[in-house]
């Protein structure tokens, strides 16, 4: 027998739960459900927590989040009265009032109902300059697939005979206003091994799908490709088409009349705005140009002509450039600035540039308030108007305006306090891992905490894709953890982008260990503190945290009570022939061509290293059954293995809502409801 035979894993005895919806696995499924919602629900504590979480979801004082839409505020909207939601606006003048007047634009329960589907609203993507004509992405049951249909703002009516995109993966950007360009499965087979589109098509108004003509081919070993359009309030327009090699590597073409060109920019990098006919180029990578380099982590402009007439060869121009602790985190264009969202020490700043000249550009800061969180909403094509997000643990989420010509705020919102904050306070502190990099952490707690190791302690990371965690204010985390006199904590480890790419890239593919010691190390600092002890030590991630908490249940047993393993990635040998698993090679390497990934994941892969005779915890697990990004069969498989073990599993399997916690707003307070009456009945009790 070979060396590579001899390691290879013995056959899977649970590959029939990959079948998503076969008889068998669903009986399977509702088995586990009524299990361990009768568990969990029998919990006195429970049908408060539900409540509470919907109480919560739905409120009606929460803060409207705007959009800027053919001359108006546009919203989407849910409550108990529309637990799918109705697309509504008002004036900018109405909606900065106590009581904005709305007008419902679209109603998904009613469309629903009408149509036949469980529709899930995936977002309206409207043509610009004047955004009256939009596509509409539909979902049915919440899954990644949608249906796109063309619906006039004017009219308030879906268009007859307008554009319509049957079910499917698909990504869609309008050219103008009679052709879009669209990447789908346009014949059986026209997809990726990640399961997306890599065929661009240009469809034409009035004609059918099968007269579309073909743009632009990738490759089936591409994750995807997308279209897009950048339009400025200058009226210059750029079409770019950007073909996903992996997750993170890109080749970026224009799309011209000649055909389409490539685009000579790095391949982790990517066209993220356009503002007065200059291009903006976030780069994740260093750069050399024009006899110039550009660190990795900065913005580059580019001229729209000069890319137009000779995209082979470019002279960028620095934008932004970050310091030693410094990271970008958004950019979005006004009518004549940029405008940028950074971290500095994982703390939230905003800045305004401004083009000058050919190729200058002036920056200025707006001042936010310090430890929080701020966040890009949305901005203005026609104005140079803006919405900034700015929220903490403790403190409710405020929206504010902004001109970016003078850079000054006007609170528009504020949301109302959801929980008892008096007695908390937030610090932020470091651990160090295995390799001396020291990990920062927030933590929220009672400030009469008392140290000595009774504190029952949720701890939350993510870890992955250059994905920065921030504070945030979060109604039920309060009320139903907070309250009840909880501590929470935030790790910023390894794998994010809380530093910037050099961050995310210590944790690729088989470096990834690190970002499961970076994680381990806080906790053990939690420890060595005295905030709390694996008894009232929980933990919780979800979709590459859902990985991160598997890793830390088999690799850590002794560490915790409570595990939340959410909609998660736990069979790591598999992953590229189970639903958009091959698309995140990049993150993870590809165990089918690469043995040093093999090997790693056969030693990490937490489905996997299950053993039995272990003294797991009892772990918490949740997925759905139409998470088509993901999918639901890690978790079952996953749960299949602990219970063939003999141990105790708690799993609950959503039927809808695709790669999150529900469809509407019930079906997401009662995973919260579950998840919370866990941890309360494992950290608390």
């Amino acid at each position: 027998m070979t060396a590579a035979r001899a390691a290879d894993p013995a056959p899977d005895p649970y590959l029939w739960l990959e079948s998503v919806d076969s008889p068998r696995a669903m009986a399977w499924v509702n088995a586990r459900n009524a299990y361990s919602t009768g568990v969990l629900e029998a919990d006195k504590r429970y049908a408060q927590n539900y409540q509470d979480a919907l109480a919560i979801a739905g409120d009606k004082d929460r803060i409207p989040m705007p959009d800027f839409v053919h001359g108006a505020v546009y919203n989407f909207w849910q409550d108990p009265e529309h637990l799918r939601g109705i697309w509504r606006k008002t004036t900018l003048a109405s909606y900065r009032s106590a009581a904005p007047e709305w007008k419902t634009v679209l109603d998904i329960d009613a469309l629903g109902k009408t149509d036949g589907k469980s529709w899930v609203w995936h977002g309206a993507n409207c043509l610009q300059p004047d955004e009256r004509r939009c596509l509409v992405a539909l979902s049915d049951g919440g899954e990644d697939a949608t249906t796109v249909r063309e619906f006039d703002l004017d009219t308030g009516a879906f268009v007859a005979g307008g554009f319509s995109l049957p079910h499917g993966k698909q990504n869609v950007a309008w050219e103008d206003a009679d052709h879009l360009l669209v990447a789908r499965e346009w014949t059986p087979g026209d997809l990726t091994a990640s399961g997306y589109p890599y065929i661009v098509k240009r469809v034409t108004r009035g004609q059918p799908l099968e007269s579309a003509v073909e743009v632009y081919r990738g490759l089936k070993t591409d994750t995807e490709i997308v279209p897009t359009v950048q339009r400025d309030a200058q009226g210059h327009t750029l079409a770019t088409i950007q073909r996903g090699i992996d997750f993170f590597h890109f080749e970026t073409v224009v799309v011209t009349p000649q055909g389409a060109k490539r685009l000579a920019i790095p391949a982790k990098s990517g066209v993220a705005e356009l503002v007065a006919g200059r291009v903006i180029v976030k780069l994740d990578e260093a750069w050399t140009a024009g006899g110039r380099t550009f660190p990795a982590g900065a913005l580059a402009a580019l001229d729209i002509g000069a890319v137009k007439a000779d995209p082979a060869n470019l002279k960028p121009v620095l934008v932004w450039a970050p310091g030693p602790r410094e990271s970008l985190e958004q950019v979005s264009a006004t009518r004549d600035t940029l405008l940028l969202s950074t971290l500095d020490n994982v703390r939230g700043r905003v800045s305004v540039l401004t083009p000058e000249g050919h190729d200058g550009w002036t920056t200025k800061s707006i001042a936010v308030p310090d430890n929080l969180a701020v966040n890009l909403g949305a901005t203005d094509l026609v104005s140079n108007r803006a919405f900034i997000q700015i929220s903490g643990f403790l403190t409710p989420t405020t929206l504010a305006l902004t001109d970016t010509t003078t850079g000054a705020l006007d609170t528009v919102k504020t949301l109302p306090p959801k929980f008892d904050a008096s007695r908390d306070v937030v610090e932020q502190r470091e651990a160090t891992s295995t390799d001396g990099t020291k990990i920062p952490y927030f933590i929220v707690h009672r400030k009469d905490i008392a140290y000595d190791g009774a504190t029952p302690t949720l701890l939350y990371a993510y870890g992955g894709f250059q994905i920065s965690l921030t504070p945030n204010y979060s109604g039920s985390l309060g009320k139903l953890w907070l309250e009840h006199g909880g501590a929470y904590v935030l790790a910023n480890i390894r794998g994010g982008g809380e530093f910037g790419p050099a961050w995310h890239e210590a944790g690729l593919g088989v470096k990834r260990q690190i970002v499961y010691d970076d994680f381990a190390s806080v906790a053990r600092d939690l420890i060595a503190r005295k905030v709390t002890s694996p008894r009232r030590l929980g933990i919780e991630g979800g979709s590459n945290g859902g990985l991160l908490m598997g890793v830390q249940f088999t690799q850590h047993p002794e560490l915790w009570n409570a595990v939340v393993i959410q909609v998660p990635l736990l069979d790591m040998i598999r992953i590229g022939k189970i639903a958009a698993g091959a698309s995140w090679a990049g993150e993870y390497g590809d165990v089918n061509a690469d043995p040093a990934a093999m090997a790693f994941w056969q030693k990490t892969s937490p489905y996997a290293q299950l053993k039995p005779g272990v003294a797991y915890p009892v772990p918490f697990i949740f997925t759905t059954t139409k998470d088509d990004r993901v999918g639901p069969q890690h978790a079952r498989k996953f749960a299949a293995r602990l219970e063939e073990f003999g141990d105790h599993v708690l799993y609950y399997e959503n039927t809808e809502g695709g790669h999150g916690a529900g469809a509407d707003l019930k079906q997401a307070a009662h995973t919260t409801a579950l998840t919370m009456t866990y941890l309360q009945e494992k950290l608390i009790d």
